[in-house]
């Protein structure tokens, strides 16, 4: 496939579907079924809902994309109202 036919594009997790799969709405209301990249699998990235996520869409068939990276939530503001307080959010598991 050539590399003109793939657009990047942002979108949020609105749905966890089995077998990997997740449905994702996108900045302007479409929502895309996707599947997550090789690497994610591989290094155990967890997506969950609420997520920011960047991904490959291929032009052709705009229904479908592939999760390629999770964008940390870094404006991440608690029910409190006090940002930076309250737990924070494992990203995979630890090194010991």
């Amino acid at each position: 496939m050539p590399d003109s036919d793939i657009v990047e594009v942002e979108g949020k997790i609105v749905a966890v579907l089995p077998g990997t799969m997740f449905r994702v709405e996108l900045s302007n209301g479409h929502q895309v079924l996707a599947h997550i990249s090789g690497k994610l699998r591989k290094h155990f990235i967890r997506i969950t809902v609420g997520d920011v996520v960047k991904m490959e869409m291929n032009t052709h068939d705009l229904d479908k994309a592939r999760i390629t990276f999770r964008l940390r939530n870094q404006n991440f503001t608690p029910p409190g109202g006090a940002p930076g307080g309250g737990p924070r959010r494992s990203f995979g598991p630890r090194r010991r």
